[in-house]
């Protein structure tokens, strides 16, 4: 019963912060400061607790990725593995390298 209670508590306080950092977003828009990136942080904020606040936010990923395709023409880039963390640099292969 006690646990069933801190959840639902637990529930509600994530609710009431990330509407608030929301409309905080949302104030944002039409003054000085970073608006929509406010407002994803408060959709983050509520996808931890929340599946629809997740499902929105991927959607809105997706979206994002596909205006960038049209912008720009190109998938957005992915991180390069590590330098010396590839089997062929265990190996030897690139010994010949001067620095």
């Amino acid at each position: 019963m006690l646990v069933e209670t801190l959840k639902q508590a637990r529930r509600i306080v994530i609710a009431v912060i990330g509407f608030t950092v929301i409309a905080i977003g949302v104030a944002m828009i039409v003054t000085p400061g970073p608006g929509w990136l406010v407002i994803f942080l408060g959709l983050s904020i509520l996808a931890a607790e929340f599946v629809w606040a997740r499902r929105l936010l991927r959607r809105l990923k997706r979206t994002g990725v596909g205006i960038g395709r049209t912008l720009f023409g190109r998938t957005p880039r992915r991180a390069a593995p590590p330098r010396g963390d590839s089997a062929d640099a265990r190996a030897g292969a690139n010994r010949s390298r001067t620095f």
